[in-house]
């Protein structure tokens, strides 16, 4: 007669899996679009969401330069096209969040185009911790014919960055840059270099306080260095007219001072006698 019940190690087996199982319902991560809040035509607003808990956010617009190959006139010679777009609003959302390791997914028209960032923790010097992007890679199909037109060979191309490590924000801070921010990926069409520019940008991929709500911003280095030079002038106009005006008042007093006043004779009697 056979036995009817499970040995230790199925049991312990079937348990383990369950909590596995049990663990990846209670961690449900979920891509959500909120493009439609933004009143820029050519900005997206998307998050990651955790258990019901944004986890990650990014606020952007971007745009792509990709080169492709064409049959030059002649029907021998091949020329390089560019293929310049936008992310549209519309975009579909993926993501992962961690305590260490996150990334977002952002595909559109039909899986044709996807754009992967992955965001990583670190401590720098004197036990400082920040975050960064480690790694973008574009998914791109040269046969998708609205931006890739007479393609020569179509098909689909993985783009990537090496040893990136880019937007260095401290941790506990959401990246906050107006300035473009340009990437360059190697794509597997030939090493091609794909140009990636993100601008207006704000990035939260840890430790999102408030739901939907970046947290204090940490301004870039280009936005505080253009900030400087609209406002120098202004300082150094100011710093001008004051050392004028010091000068002038100076000047003044010193004439006041040194000014000999007009001498009157003492005798006056000789006017009289006139």
């Amino acid at each position: 007669m056979g036995r009817l019940g499970l040995s230790t190690t199925e049991s312990a087996r079937l348990l383990l899996l369950g909590v596995l199982a049990l663990s990846v319902v209670l961690a449900e991560q979920e891509g959500e679009n909120l493009s439609g809040l933004s009143t820029n035509p050519d900005k997206a607003i998307f998050a990651v969401r955790e258990n019901g808990t944004t986890c990650l956010m990014v606020e952007f617009a971007v745009r792509f330069l990709v080169p492709y190959d064409v049959l030059a006139l002649n029907g021998i010679d091949l020329i390089t096209e560019q293929a310049a777009f936008t992310l549209p609003r519309g975009a579909e959302i993926e993501g992962k969040c961690g305590s260490t390791e996150s990334e977002i997914h952002i595909t559109w028209n039909n899986n044709a185009y996807t754009l992967r960032i992955y965001f990583s923790k670190e401590f720098r010097d004197k036990g400082i911790e920040v975050w960064k992007i480690s790694k973008v890679q574009f998914l791109y199909d040269t046969s998708e014919t609205s931006h890739f037109i007479n393609a020569y060979n179509p098909g689909k191309h993985t783009a990537n960055t090496h040893r990136l490590s880019a937007l260095v924000t401290p941790a506990g801070l959401s990246y906050v840059c107006l300035a473009q921010q340009t990437l360059t990926l190697i794509s597997t069409d030939h090493q091609k270099g794909v140009t990636v520019s993100m601008y207006d940008t704000q990035i939260q991929p840890f430790d999102i306080a408030s739901d939907f709500m970046f947290s204090e911003p940490y301004k870039c280095i280009t936005d505080q260095r253009e900030r400087l030079e609209e406002t120098l002038p202004l300082i150094l106009g100011f710093i001008l007219a004051l050392i004028i005006v010091i000068t002038l008042t100076v000047y003044h007093f010193h004439l006041k001072l040194t000014a000999i006043p007009p001498q009157l004779p003492r005798d006056r009697s000789m006017y009289k006698n006139m």
